[in-house]
């Protein structure tokens, strides 16, 4: 697929300035390798940055806060899934606050996903 060098160059500057909650999630999904797992952050992909993405289970996890529920954000963010759910890829959308509150329920979303999409369900 191809990426604009924009976008290239973007996802470049954002993989130096994670928010707290991605670099909590960084630290945590780098360590699930040991699973068989691999994740890249700030993927680019299309016209797109995807906060994390599992190319195995072609699955990308975007880590919402706030801004995400205003303005124009939802429509957009639910354009961006479209787009992705039409590439094969899947959305995983998890509040900054789960992140932070409760890391491990978040990792248990993320396992489930990842499972459900590489057909490992239990």
């Amino acid at each position: 697929m191809d990426t604009a060098p924009e976008t290239r160059a973007l996802a470049r500057r954002l993989r130096q300035a994670l928010t707290l909650p991605e670099g909590l999630l960084w630290k945590a999904l780098k360590a699930l390798r040991q699973e068989g797992l691999h994740f890249r952050r700030q993927h680019p992909l299309g016209p797109y940055v995807l906060d994390f993405y599992c190319s195995q289970a072609r699955l990308c996890i975007e880590v919402d806060g706030y801004s995400h529920g205003v303005a124009d954000r939802p429509e957009r963010d639910a354009a961006r899934d479209r787009w992705l759910a039409s590439q094969g890829i899947e959305t995983l959308r998890l509040r900054t606050g789960l992140i932070l509150e409760d890391l491990d329920a978040a990792l248990g979303m993320i396992r489930t996903a990842v499972r459900t999409r590489l057909g490992k369900v239990d």
